[in-house]
């Protein structure tokens, strides 16, 4: 979303959806000890206010009681309250004022010029949210002006991109995704909205529910990868983790999923660039997370930027009205991206602010978000009521659809946070230790060479650490991290030297440095890398090496630079970015074992080099550096899989293992004459320091009826000699049907964690749903009578295989 701090980041038959159930994935004791600790803390996020009720009239002149005593949040006292609360509050209300609330203003406090016309609106006619602000005590004196000085005193939503964290900084969503641990991804988002709720910010713009099928694309980072079904689980557990048990849990946020829909298959991988996405991709791949989030209770969605098969997305009444709110039942707020609005006349979709209004109300939208010190396009909302471009009751709708999430947030009984908590939040233990945990389970074991790691602590005697991440505070912490939120990070080689101590002689080169983007982030200001003394980076590989044949091991640091990925964050290429392969080359030539260690979104290609072992820890936080010792060191063992398919170059994008079958099959890595396609890595894999097997694959029966649960079982064995994690994996394949269907499909997972000699049997159940799809021939969902093969492993290439039936034997 930040296509604004520098610009502000610059038919069909509808049947619903059903909730998908979440296969039960285990978390750490760790972060279940957290999460039941965390639980018990007592609010912190609702300050006080002037008076200890407040009024507001009626046209009628009655008093409407907005005291504690009425207060109405979800699951106190329903529904219906609310929505009478909103009605009554709306009978007040004029068209401007109705304007405002449909209006989220940024608010920069470094550039107070921007903010000019929010100051206006909450001192006169209200305003519907602010955006990017994070100052406890700045927060207070805004909301003053909305409560004390605008005419109907409705208090603002305060809102802010937390997407893995706001002061304390957890792997960036990818990397939570390769944990395959749903339920660690929650209890990470409960701790950026106890932080961000504790400041006053009320609603975050994600989780990203992007299906991200192309790693050309820059945020992919902010998704959980290629899967619909592991994005569904991962969708659903962070919008749980950052609304709690009920929307308006006191100490959490509103959850507002994004981008809303297809946004992740812009041609070529370009961001903001049209998608074109058939019915069928979009309701079995892109829609699901989607679901899955509403059904988990997202207060929000965000309606994405581009044109959808050539409408944008916010004045796609199908997309918004049709899907959304019809098929998929959601009830609450959506919003749109910065700008999206005004700039449908960008787009030649409309001519006037009028008729953007008009088209966006018309399609579903709710509130429009505002480039910073642009002219919202909602101001010409009373010329568009009073020339009926636009009906009135849709506009209320819209407007009951925002005072209806305020009044969720309790935000009119505590419109103000206590400026002395933020602080004791920050600092809470507990949460670093989270991060630690967290960095280390996403981790994903890519190569680990005659078994070079661990490291041998005890003959280990001295250590080349190179590389231009190896001390990189900013890019461990990743992209989405903002200074004003005070994070701080442990890099990996503070992270070695804190492990370590005087036992080990520890080394550091630079390398080289990462290169300067060809167009500047859009977020520039906020990804701005201090300038430093120019490096000669020939001589500094040259050390590099030197240090690497010194040393009894050599760990590189090499990836991409935070401001790589992200929102305008979209690469053509998928080598390391500047001079680091020849940097790799160099260091591996020196002869002694090389560790490399990845800091990215996306797959890297390190050509034909061969280091000892690569080790992909994402951009891992604040945590990171001393989870990575952990894991180097054999304190912590890596077990996470990855969340997409590793593949060899930017030239077979996209590339997902869940293709449909082909009437030619084979050679299905030889599409093209001249080389391979075969990914480097299969989507689902990651080694660990130990061994597992997969056995004893069992089908309850063999027939079963249309839509009758199917019990699947599998034996897991560690065959190794470490405790280590594993994570078993389902996929199925329909063989006859409707329509033709993928491969593979992911329909279950589950981590487990069992010790040397352990034999652990997991169980699935295939729903009704696991088993359906939708057809382009039907223009509907079916569940088709069919042969189905079903594999279990530890990756999508399983060959532990088994079949069913649907329906009777013939």
């Amino acid at each position: 979303m930040v296509a604004g701090l520098a610009s502000r980041k610059n038919m069909v038959k509808m049947m619903p959806l059903k909730r998908r159930a979440v296969r039960a994935i285990p978390i750490s004791c760790l972060a279940l000890a957290y999460a039941a600790t965390a639980s018990a803390q007592a609010p912190v996020g609702g300050g006080t206010q002037s008076g200890d009720e407040r009024q507001i009239s009626d046209r009628s002149g009655s008093q409407l009681d907005l005291s504690p005593q009425a207060k109405t949040r979800s699951g106190t006292t329903g529904d219906n309250a609310v929505k009478a609360r909103a009605k009554r509050i709306l009978a007040q209300m004029s068209d401007a004022e109705k304007a405002a609330q449909l209006t989220q203003s940024f608010y920069l406090q470094p550039v107070p010029r921007a903010n000019v016309g929010a100051i206006e609106a909450l001192k006169t006619t209200g305003l519907g949210s602010l955006l990017f602000v994070t100052d406890p005590a700045e927060i207070n004196r805004l909301q003053k002006m909305a409560v004390e000085e605008s005419r109907l005193k409705i208090p603002v939503l305060f809102a802010f991109d937390v997407i893995h964290g706001l002061h304390t900084i957890f792997p960036v969503p990818i990397g939570l995704a390769a944990s395959w641990d749903p339920a660690l991804a929650e209890s990470v988002q409960a701790v950026a909205a106890r932080e961000s709720r504790v400041v006053g910010v009320h609603w975050t713009f994600a989780p990203n529910a992007d299906i991200a099928r192309d790693p050309r694309w820059g945020r992919i980072v902010e998704t959980s990868g290629e899967d619909p079904f592991l994005g569904s689980a991962m969708a659903a557990a962070q919008v749980r983790g950052f609304q709690g048990a009920n929307f308006g849990s006191p100490e959490h946020v509103m959850a507002g999923p994004k981008h809303f829909a297809g946004y992740g298959a812009s041609l070529g991988g370009r961001d903001w660039d049209e998608v074109n996405l058939s019915d069928a991709e979009l309701w079995n791949a892109h829609f699901p997370p989607f679901k899955a989030a509403i059904d988990a209770g997202a207060g929000a969605i965000m309606a994405a930027y581009m044109p959808l098969n050539g409408v944008p997305a916010v004045a796609n009444r199908w997309l918004l009205t049709d899907v959304l709110r019809g098929a998929m039942g959601f009830k609450g707020l959506i919003g749109s991206d910065s700008g999206s609005v005004n700039k449908l006349i960008v787009q030649n979709l409309t001519s006037t602010s009028v008729q953007s209004v008009a088209r966006s109300l018309d399609a579903g939208l709710d509130i429009e978000m505002v480039d910073p010190g642009k002219k919202p396009a909602m101001a010409a909302l009373p010329d568009a009521l009073a020339s009926g471009a636009v009906e009135r009751a849709r506009v209320d709708d819209a407007v009951l659809h925002v005072l209806e999430a305020k009044i969720r947030m309790g935000l009119f009984e505590h419109p103000y946070v206590d400026t002395r908590q933020a602080e004791k939040v920050f600092a809470d233990p507990r949460s670093r230790t989270l991060a630690r945990t967290a960095a280390a389970r996403s981790a994903v074991l890519l190569r680990n060479e005659n078994a070079i790691l661990p490291l041998a602590r005890g003959k280990l005697r001295s250590i080349a650490v190179i590389g231009p991440l190896a001390d990189s505070a900013k890019d461990t912490l990743g992209p989405w991290v903002f200074e004003q939120n005070k994070p701080s990070a442990t890099t990996i080689l503070q992270g070695l030297r804190a492990k370590l101590g005087s036992n080990v002689k520890l080394t550091f080169s630079e390398g080289v440095r990462m290169p300067k983007r060809l167009f500047p982030s859009p977020s520039s200001t906020a990804d701005a890398v201090p300038e430093r003394p120019p490096l000669d980076e020939t001589a500094e590989i040259t050390r590099a090496a030197a240090l690497a044949r010194d040393a009894d091991v050599a760990v590189l640091v090499l990836g991409e630079a935070m401001n790589m990925v992200s929102e305008g964050g979209s690469r053509s290429s998928l080598e390391l970015p500047g001079r680091q392969q020849e940097l790799l080359d160099a260091v591996v030539a020196a002869g002694k074992p090389v560790i490399v260690v990845l800091m990215s979104a996306r797959p890297l290609s390190l050509h034909d080099s061969k280091p000892a072992a690569i080790l992909d820890v994402w951009y891992p936080g604040t945590e990171g550096g001393s989870a990575v010792a952990d894991i180097l060191t054999g304190d912590a063992v890596p077990g996470g899989k990855l969340p997409f398919t590793w593949i060899r170059s930017a030239a077979h994008a996209p590339n997902f293992y869940d293709q449909l079958l082909s009437h030619k099959p084979d050679p299905v890595n030889g599409r093209y004459w001249n080389e391979t396609s075969e990914p480097s890595y299969a989507f689902g894999f990651g080694l660990s320091y130990t061994s597992f097997a997969f056995s004893n694959l069992k089908i309850a029966k063999r027939y079963y009826g249309r839509g009758e649960p199917v019990t699947v079982s599998v034996d897991v064995a560690n065959t190794g000699e470490r405790t280590g994690d594993e994570v078993a994996q389902l996929y199925i394949h329909q063989r006859e049907g409707t329509s033709v269907r993928p491969v593979r499909e992911l329909k279950g997972f589950q981590r487990i964690t069992l010790k040397p000699g352990e034999v652990r049997t997991v169980t699935f159940k295939l729903s009704a749903e696991d088993l359906r799809y939708w057809s382009a021939v039907t223009r509907s969902y079916v569940a088709d009578e069919s042969l189905f093969d079903v594999w279990a492993g530890g990756d999508s290439r399983a060959s532990l295989h088994a079949e069913f039936t649907v329906g009777s034997p013939k």
